[in-house]
């Protein structure tokens, strides 16, 4: 459902229903509330003028923080907070108490009956309480625009799609296809899909879809574009080879989903791209806070940590009886630790702190994987001693930022299991 349409839903059910049941309950209902008529009109004057002007102050105050927030964290933050359901149920329900107040006020004292409608005006209290809970409910989640709730939200996300991308993936995680390999296909090129429209981004890839269109026609279906691209004019979204049928072109346009912007869905580098927007924003000139960027830290080492539990390597889909049906592009160990080290490697070279919390992230990060990952790890913590050597910090410094500290700034001389022992603690060095 579009967003915009919760908050018009709720008002034009206001707005029925300040037609429908003020009638009803003047027809059914022979009694109404015993105050008096001025009492009630200065109620519902209330209410309606109040939720108005609450409408008002709340959500520019919302937006501003939103703004605020994101222009310190990241741009790409702004409509994920925006976007939070909470923000239009809140909207919708003090507009539609606002319109029904209205109305139940044009049936005080109808036609000087001297009736004051009870049930009307006990609706609009309920709707006053659940406004109010709303607008509690509302400011207890501007609190999630801190950092660290910020981070540890994203950090949550990024592990949910880590564990749906790759552990719960039903059709493409089968088995490598006996006697092909991933750039070996079978047949000629009898479709070459190619994106026609303005700049979409590949929002997720519907694989159980292609690789039924793959198998029900023979063939083997490459798709070229991955979640995460952008998609130009022209650019290659999906090649089909050894087709023995015609394969509908809208039914595979229709298996790549696209959006005006990246989503979480399918994409655990965009956690992870989060993440590093706001750890190297922090650590511009104008922010210049370091911490943040160690706090951010934290969440992208549990990211990859997890990530080196994964089959990265398996980019393929193969039918019931082994056959390769589909090839599909998916990141690499090396693009994972590229994408979550390089930037903040870059941005931070000039921050003792950020250069041991990269250290030991990097360090335990080799202790944890084996092979050729943990040789990645390695070969990205050489480049991080190399950028150490070459940067601002004076000796002294140079020798303190080798030195794996999980805190930043904080504890330098925690033991650790096979730790090289000619790089004295920080504490030795003053």
């Amino acid at each position: 459902m579009q967003l915009w349409l919760i908050p018009t839903i709720y008002a034009v059910a206001s707005v029925i229903g300040g037609f429908v049941l003020p009638r009803l309950e003047a027809r059914y209902l022979g009694f109404g509330l015993d105050v008096s008529i001025a009492s009630a009109q200065a109620y519902l004057s209330a209410v309606a003028s109040g939720m108005m002007a609450l409408t008002g102050i709340v959500f520019s105050i919302a937006f501003v923080l939103v703004q605020f927030n994101a222009i310190v964290y990241s741009p790409r933050l702004v409509i994920w907070f925006a976007r939070d359901r909470l923000l239009f149920h809140s909207m919708g329900v003090f507009v539609a108490t606002f319109m029904y107040s209205l109305s139940t006020l044009a049936w005080i004292d109808r036609s000087g009956a001297g009736v004051v409608p009870l049930l009307s005006c006990v609706t609009v209290a309920v709707m006053l309480g659940i406004s109010v809970l709303l607008l509690a409910r509302l400011v207890q989640r501007l609190n999630t625009l801190q950092i660290t709730q910020v981070l540890h939200i994203i950090g949550d996300t990024g592990r949910d799609v880590i564990r749906k991308t790759y552990k719960t993936c039903p059709s493409a995680r089968q088995g490598r296809p006996p006697g092909f390999g991933v750039e070996r296909l079978p047949g000629p090129v009898t479709l070459s899909l190619k994106h026609i429209g303005r700049p979409r981004a590949v929002t997720s890839i519907d694989l159980d879809s292609i690789l039924e269109d793959a198998r029900q026609f023979d063939g083997t279906i490459a798709v070229d574009c991955a979640v995460g691209d952008t998609l130009l004019e022209g650019t290659d979204m999906v090649r089909v080879y050894g087709a023995r049928s015609k394969i509908s072109e809208d039914r595979l346009r229709r298996s790549i989903h696209l959006g005006d912007q990246r989503s979480f869905e399918q994409d655990p580098k965009y956690a992870l791209r989060l993440l590093v927007d706001i750890a190297i924003k922090a650590l511009s000139p104008a922010i210049n806070d370091p911490t943040t960027a160690v706090q951010a830290i934290d969440q992208i080492e549990d990211l990859l940590r997890r990530l080196a539990k994964c089959d990265l390597e398996n980019c393929w889909a193969v039918d019931q009886d082994g056959i390769l049906r589909v090839t599909y592009q998916m990141p690499t160990w090396d693009d994972y630790l590229a994408l979550a080290f390089d930037e903040i490697r870059q941005f931070g070279s000039g921050s003792v702190q950020v250069m041991r919390r990269l250290r030991s992230a990097l360090v335990e990060l080799a202790d944890y994987t084996v092979d050729e990952r943990e040789m990645a790890v390695r070969a990205c913590l050489d480049h991080l001693d190399s950028s150490i050597d070459l940067s601002v910090l004076d000796p002294l410094d140079r020798r303190s930022a080798r030195v794996e500290d999980r805190q930043g700034l904080g504890l330098s001389r925690r033991q650790r299991r096979g730790a090289d022992q000619d790089v004295p603690p920080t504490g030795s060095l003053l």
